[in-house]
């Protein structure tokens, strides 16, 4: 996205504060976060962008990290959202014991289409090394739009090449059901 248009993460950043100013309700993968985990939680945002689902969660009590590979994201979630540590980083690379940061996580956060973004082949390569850092009762939740490239049968079979399971999914971050004709998919994973 930023080598085609090297001014898009400044647009994203400007998007989402000017949202929250209008007073849009930002929070919602947060809250369905918020209500699968115990208050004090380990989270990590995968492909934090700028910091609002994180955030959310850290003002309810979780210690959050968050890693993006765009620094430019990144620096925005250090900006506005001070107190959780923001990293940038590649998800098909991560290894947060090696930059210091203790794990396993209870819970892993994947919204904002971040699955759909990812270059072309690494998804499943995504998935293993984001249970590389879920402890053994924790779960990945991830949400992207159904039309974007990435199906739900590929996620199925990534989901098994990284040594997951799904164990729900919905249509909505608000519990609607998936169907075929659900435009969005927000998938519950824990190990296999």
């Amino acid at each position: 996205m930023v080598a085609a248009n090297p001014d898009h993460s400044a647009w994203y950043v400007e998007r989402f504060r000017a949202m929250a100013r209008e007073g849009r309700d930002l929070d919602g993968e947060a809250r369905l976060i918020d209500a699968m985990i115990p208050r004090g939680s380990r989270v990590l945002d995968g492909g934090c962008g700028p910091g609002r689902v994180g955030a959310h969660l850290a003002e309810r009590g979780h210690t959050v990290v968050g890693v993006d590979v765009d620094p430019v994201l990144v620096a925005a979630a250090e900006a506005d959202h001070p107190g959780s540590t923001w990293l940038v980083g590649d998800l098909t690379e991560l290894d947060l014991p090696a930059r210091g940061v203790p794990e396993p996580f209870d819970a892993i956060v994947v919204a904002g289409n971040v699955m759909t973004f990812l270059a072309q082949g690494t998804s499943a390569q995504v998935l293993r090394r984001l249970a590389a850092h879920l402890a053994p009762e924790g779960r990945i939740v991830l949400g992207f739009g159904a039309g974007r490239g990435y199906t739900p049968d590929k996620l199925s079979a990534d989901v098994v090449a990284a040594g997951l399971r799904e164990d729900l999914l919905l249509g909505t971050w608000d519990l609607r059901p998936f169907t075929p004709e659900s435009d969005f998919l927000v998938a519950v994973l824990a190990h296999a």
